[in-house]
């Protein structure tokens, strides 16, 4: 494989990409701070402005691994750049709605110009950065996602202070086109002269748009029943969408890779990793305002702790998985996680805010020492020509995860448990579960199987 980009390109290469992904985490997340504001002024019931978020969520899970595999056959730079341009325009088209089927027709738009540049960044990263820096470049990337995501809600409050909801919108185009600007910079992949495989692209997004569609309205619809019709039609055709990828050389759905024990254990692990962050994060407030007697504004500052301690140590082990096995570091990091969920589980009948942080801290520590690693052993035990469907498989892991985990939080509450020491016990043992993934890693069968198939999965003095 190539080894990086040379400098000063690597730095406007890794900056073209760090804007387009927190214009992804951000455009994705601001929107939730908005929604009275957007049911009261397109005169909608609530109920019907939540689709503004869940719209733009569901398109960019469906359309994440096909375009992956479009982004192999037409070349990744241009991939990125169509899907920046795409986002930018449908930006600039949600500031002038005026009506809620306009505003979700561009917010899907926008979506998939989002999914466009997000399937193929981690390929792109994975090109920018020499293989011995690779972890490094995934724990920026893990460092910017965390950074927007803790970012959003405050810029989405700062923007509605002081004008009308369109700008909540507006605040994205800035990211947008600064990284057209600066993905000029990006490393250029020559197109393939290989056909998409169009119907496998249909049947993967249809498989994810009914699955977590059907997920969606069972949580938050009146009919239990469509739902589950809805869901079983999903399954149905995700059964016969994964019989017929595993008689294709190239898949959309990455099931080639996903017989490599390391990468499916992976896989398997940031799932488990992201419900269980997402399982926590929802359910904390109703804890804290319910049982606590926290006020609303206080709730924020008492999950600033977890994005902030992460920002800090994701970079860091990236930089260490360059050196030592990944499977260690994330064993080592869900052992600190799983600490820090059981210390929430069980907090002092009377709590401060100092002894919420440090739990916060703690646990977010513990996952922002899983997952860059984890990313760099997923992107890595790739071929380089199959890293965009790597870099779609981490993206949609993490989307489907985060989905699950919202809905699980959404049925434990509605049993009413969702507000107590149930959910970061559940946490707690979905985190035990990657941690277990990751230390299934380090046996050599696993960690060092045929020599093409890990050149750059490990460091080379651990081969």
């Amino acid at each position: 494989m190539t080894d990086g980009l040379p400098l000063p390109r690597r730095t406007l290469a890794i900056t073209a990409v760090s804007f387009g992904t927190a214009l992804v985490v951000i455009d994705g997340a601001i929107a939730t701070v908005a929604l009275p504001t957007i049911a009261r002024d397109l005169h909608v019931d609530s109920s019907a402005a939540v689709s503004v978020v869940t719209v733009y969520q569901l398109t960019l899970v469906m359309l994440l691994l096909p375009f992956a595999g479009l982004g192999e056959r037409i070349g990744l730079k241009r991939m990125y750049q169509v899907g920046q341009l795409v986002f930018t325009v449908a930006t600039i088209l949600c500031f002038f709605a005026e009506s809620l089927p306009f505003l979700l027709i561009v917010r899907t738009a926008q979506a998939a110009g989002a999914a466009a540049a997000l399937s193929v960044s981690s390929a792109l990263i994975r090109r920018i950065y020499p293989a011995k820096h690779l972890g490094r470049g995934l724990g920026i990337n893990s460092v910017v996602v965390s950074s927007s995501a803790a970012l959003a809600p405050t810029l989405g409050g700062l923007v509605l202070a002081v004008g009308p909801w369109p700008w909540v919108f507006a605040s994205a185009v800035p990211f947008a086109v600064a990284s057209l600007l600066f993905g000029r910079a990006l490393p250029d992949t020559p197109a393939r002269d290989e056909p998409f495989d169009v119907l496998g692209a249909l049947l993967c997004a249809g498989m994810f748009g009914l699955v977590i569609g059907g997920l969606e309205s069972a949580v938050h619809g009146d009919s239990p029943v469509v739902s589950a019709a809805v869901v079983v039609a999903g399954a149905v055709i995700g059964l016969f969408f994964v019989r017929r990828e595993m008689r294709e050389p190239k898949p959309i759905l990455p099931v080639d890779l996903l017989t490599r024990p390391v990468l499916a254990l992976s896989v398997v692990g940031a799932y488990t990793a992201f419900i269980a962050t997402m399982t926590l994060l929802l359910s904390l407030p109703f804890r804290l305002q319910h049982g606590y007697g926290f006020a609303p504004s206080e709730v924020g500052a008492v999950i600033a702790p977890w994005p902030l301690t992460t920002m800090i140590v994701a970079p860091l082990a990236g930089s260490l998985s360059d050196r030592y096995p990944a499977g260690a570091l994330g064993g080592i990091g869900m052992v600190v996680a799983v600490t820090g969920l059981l210390f929430l589980a069980f907090l002092p009948v009377d709590p401060s805010w100092f002894d919420i942080a440090w739990r916060m801290s703690l646990t977010g520590a513990g996952f922002g020492m899983f997952l860059s690693p984890n990313a760099r052993l997923i992107i890595g035990s790739a071929p380089i020509d199959r890293a965009a469907a790597a870099g779609g498989l981490i993206s949609t892991t993490r989307m489907v995860g985060q989905t699950t985990g919202a809905t699980l939080v959404a049925a434990l509450l509605a049993i009413g448990i969702g507000g107590g020491t149930v959910p970061p016990l559940v946490a707690a043992g979905l985190a035990a579960i990657a941690g277990l993934c990751s230390l299934a890693r380090l046996r050599p069968a696993i960690r060092n199987p045929r020599f093409a198939e890990t050149e750059d999965v490990q460091p080379a003095k651990l081969r």
